[in-house]
């Protein structure tokens, strides 16, 4: 098992967390975090982080996406698509990595191949935050121009776009699949599946920066404070709080094994912090273990190398496409708060397999992966350029 978090400092952590048994016997196991590497990829903060049984994806402010492989511990490369930030990464099983970015487009990558399969025009702000239903078969987004989006990944199209009074910054579905919440500032809107529509609104005290299901009726909620709150998506009560860290928690992580639920809670204080959760959700957890990283941590993520995941992949309709840009610009909307159902179109392919879609074609941008060696000199000749730049321009 190994924590993982990126932060503003530009770096990628590892820290290997040990189980030992306590000197006083029983079962009692003594969590010690070990720092096991640091990954300096990046030339900007680092936002959004994805994990799978092999690999750790980063994304950041420097537009690129890179890949460190956990066994070899080694960085395995990048991938230079996006214009923007990259605002969310999210695998599904070992065989797709789905990105989103303030460029507006939501990527689906071969995680074997590392190739672009489908790159589409998803929201015409940026994107802001995506959620992948447990089944493979649905996608949700957000982004800056005020929609919720629903995806078929099964036919490659867009199902549903809803109009929301205000931007949201996080949309996640639960464990099961039958609902999901959408997260406006302090608010958390819960969702049905069957119904598509609003079942309650929970409202934290501040700004909702990060958001883990616990069960599928449990939620827990991180924000711009030192508090973790747990909430009954259902009876929409608040079940317990409790003081994680010394300053605002950015990013959260729950799983199971088979001794402990454990929740990891990531804060700008710099502390990666693991705690091991009660059977009653009404009873805060108790501290495994924490760990200072001496950084101002953006996001978070657990490597579970003994764990594989059945699902491993999207279904195969998903791969060749989801939208296009020109059924996109034809989506109409209605008022605000409506549903629009996007109806079935036989469009003619607008790409090639492992082609790209929409989008400019930069020299460093492409649908490969770009080796760390080329990388680097890539980087080293465009300092070059704005160095030169900025003589001419004195």
């Amino acid at each position: 098992m190994e924590l993982v978090a990126g932060c503003y400092e530009q770096v990628l952590f590892g820290f290997a967390v040990h189980r030992e048994r306590k000197a006083s016997g029983g079962h009692e196991q003594k969590w010690t975090p070990v720092a096991d590497f640091t990954h300096h990829a990046h030339t900007a903060c680092l936002s959004a982080v994805a994990i799978n049984s092999r690999f750790v994806v980063t994304g950041s402010k420097d537009e690129t996406i890179h890949i460190y492989d956990m066994k070899k511990k080694v960085d395995h490369g990048a991938l230079v698509h996006h214009n923007g930030t990259i605002t969310c990464l999210k695998f599904h099983g070992n065989r797709h990595l789905i990105s989103g970015a303030e460029d507006g487009l939501i990527c689906v990558w071969d995680a074997k191949k590392w190739e672009c399969l489908k790159s589409i025009k998803a929201h015409k702000g940026h994107v802001t935050f995506l959620s992948i239903h447990p089944s493979g078969k649905l996608a949700l987004s957000v982004g800056t121009d005020k929609t919720l989006r629903t995806w078929n990944l099964v036919e490659g199209r867009s199902a549903f776009i809803k109009n929301i009074k205000q931007n949201a910054h996080i949309v996640e579905w639960s464990p099961k699949g039958e609902k999901y919440i959408v997260v406006i500032l302090n608010k958390i809107d819960v969702y049905r599946l069957d119904t598509a529509s609003v079942t309650g609104t929970i409202t934290n005290e501040k700004r909702v920066s990060s958001v883990t299901f616990l069960s599928e009726s449990v939620l827990a909620v991180g924000g711009d404070e030192e508090v973790v709150r747990f909430f009954d998506t259902d009876s929409l009560m608040c079940l317990c709080e409790f003081k994680a860290h010394e300053n605002r928690v950015k990013d959260m992580f729950s799983f199971g094994i088979p001794e402990h639920h454990v929740i990891v809670t990531a804060s700008s204080d710099g502390f990666i912090k693991m705690w091991k959760l009660k059977q009653d959700k009404e009873v805060p957890p108790s501290l495994l273990c924490e760990v200072n990283t001496n950084a101002r941590l953006t996001c978070l993520g657990v490597w579970l190398d003994s764990v594989t995941d059945p699902k491993e992949s999207l279904p195969p309709a998903a791969e060749p496409s989801l939208v296009s840009k020109e059924e996109e610009s034809k989506s109409s909307t209605k008022e605000s708060g409506d549903v629009v159902l996007e109806e079935e179109r036989q469009s003619k392919p607008s790409m090639k397999k492992w082609g790209l879609t929409g989008v400019s074609k930069k020299p460093t941008k492409g649908s490969g992966l770009v080796s760390p060696k080329k990388k680097k000199m890539v980087d080293t000749l465009e300092k070059k350029r704005k160095r030169k730049k900025i003589r001419i321009t004195q």
